[in-house]
């Protein structure tokens, strides 16, 4: 990346203060460019979502999966509970949405809780692991929750053939009028839903998969957990990226967890962070890490910098820290301040090698959350910074009540905001659309046609609050 004119800026940057400028290209197509990452963590486009309690969990982790990106589990989620998890995720199938089922003799009331788990909004009816029906939201309008699903669902099923490829089934899909259709074994049994939109998507991106063909997951632990117990729990589930994670990375106690982790030998790639520095991650990189989070306040649910003063400018930041990464021959994942697919092509512009999502992504239907409707009928869910008391809370569970008591005085996150579902875009799914359609036209726009190169081709400017303005589209 260079700047345009060459002229260096000596003031610190954030997304905003920047644009890119297209150059001369000979990238016929977006769907040409490859947005796989170097980094060892697998993915094949340039997204993670962040270890937040509220936006990673089991379905975040293996949709995501199935496109590409990287889900981190959150170190709140004890490693036993996280292996689970991660063996469930290693169970997906790699192109087949996971169903959601009940069975005929469970109520509207339970199908009604489930039903809003994925962004397919269907759920299968399954008798003996074998499909006997379909429930949609539609089924169950004006009927109370104590009525059985066999009499609500529908029996006039097309199912689809396990290895059918995702032509020939978004053909059939069609043909029948349908938008989504199970997937059965050569037995009967069912092994996934496929929908249109999935056949589409299955074209489209490339899973993150494992030397097994399994889907990618990761997993976070703290610098003060039970480490060496902690890592031998989630290496035995097959966890892909092991993330030693804090606030405040730069500090001993993160340098000599990542030496206690290099014991291990644990045969995967380490991120370490937060840091926003070079020597933050030349220190960090020497104890241990492959990888470096950086990003210090710059998160949705982030108070850090008002509350400190503490942070820096996340351009700025990832600019100088992928710098110092490349010397040592670690990466960088630009961690938190993305609002638009903009700032995720920008990250990668100044060296970042994935680019980490949290409070975005709460609200989707298949993060953790529980799905709320306000006063107007509106989608959300909630979700709350990590470093904030309700996090704190959570984390600190069996402390003693006048410890815990006293460590909640000191928080620096939102504990609870509202993230708004689109009712018809609100999966994840979605989001990835609309962020790789941008990261990828910004790639064509540069004249490249692959992550290297687009971090060489790339030419950036500086704007001012105006120039920003004048970019976004008017109502």
């Amino acid at each position: 990346m260079r700047f345009l004119n060459d002229s260096t800026p000596h003031q610190e940057l954030t997304y905003a203060d920047m644009f890119m400028v297209p150059s001369r290209s000979e990238v016929r197509s977006r769907l040409s460019v490859d947005l796989s990452t170097d980094d060892g963590s697998g993915t094949t486009i340039p997204v993670v979502v962040a270890n937040m309690t509220a936006v990673s969990g089991r379905r975040m982790a293996e949709t995501i999966a199935r496109r590409g990106g990287l889900a981190v589990l959150p170190q709140d989620v004890p490693a036993e509970i996280a292996a689970e998890t991660i063996r469930r995720v290693k169970q997906s199938h790699l192109v087949y949405d996971t169903p959601i089922t009940v069975k005929p003799h469970h109520t509207v009331g339970y199908a009604r809780n489930l039903l809003h788990k994925r962004a397919h909004g269907a759920a299968v009816v399954v008798d003996e692991e074998r499909p006997v029906g379909l429930i949609t939201e539609r089924d169950l309008l004006d009927s109370d929750n104590f009525t059985q699903v066999r009499t609500l669902m529908s029996t006039t099923l097309l199912t689809l053939p396990e290895g059918i490829s995702p032509q020939d089934g978004f053909n059939a899909l069609v043909t029948a009028s349908r938008k989504l259709a199970p997937v059965v074994d050569a037995g009967g049994r069912l092994v996934g839903i496929f929908t249109r939109s999935g056949a589409l998507r299955s074209a489209v991106y490339h899973p993150a998969a494992d030397d097994a063909g399994r889907l990618r997951v990761g997993a976070a632990i703290g610098i003060n957990s039970d480490i060496e117990d902690d890592v031998a729990t989630l290496v035995d589930a097959g966890v892909d990226v092991l993330v030693v994670d804090t606030a405040h990375g730069h500090q001993e106690s993160m340098m000599e967890a990542l030496r206690r982790v290099r014991t291990c030998d644990i045969g995967v790639p380490v991120v370490a962070g937060n840091v926003v520095t070079a020597q933050g991650v030349r220190d960090l990189v020497e104890a241990g890490a492959d990888i470096i989070k950086v990003g210090v306040g710059p998160g949705a649910m982030c108070t850090t910098r008002m509350q400190t003063g503490v942070g820096r400018p996340q351009f700025s930041a990832v600019l100088e820290c992928a710098a110092a990464a490349r010397e040592t021959g670690a990466h960088v994942w630009a961690d938190g301040g993305v609002r638009d697919p903009r700032d995720v092509a920008l990250a990668l512009a100044a060296g970042a090698s994935n680019v980490m999502i949290g409070s975005w992504f709460a609200g989707t239907f298949e993060s953790p959350g529980d799905l709320h409707t306000d006063s107007r009928g509106r989608m959300y869910k909630e979700s709350f910074g990590m470093a904030s008391r309700r996090a704190v809370e959570r984390r600190n569970v069996d402390a003693r009540a006048f410890e815990l008591a006293k460590r909640a005085m000191f928080e620096e996150g939102i504990s609870s905001g509202q993230i708004h579902l689109d009712p018809r875009d609100g999966g994840v799914e979605h989001l990835i659309d609309r962020i790789t359609s941008g990261v990828r036209s910004a790639f064509a726009y540069a004249g490249a046609a692959d992550l290297e190169s687009f971090r060489a081709r790339a030419v950036v400017g500086v704007q001012s609050a105006a120039g920003f303005a004048e970019g976004m589209p008017r109502g």
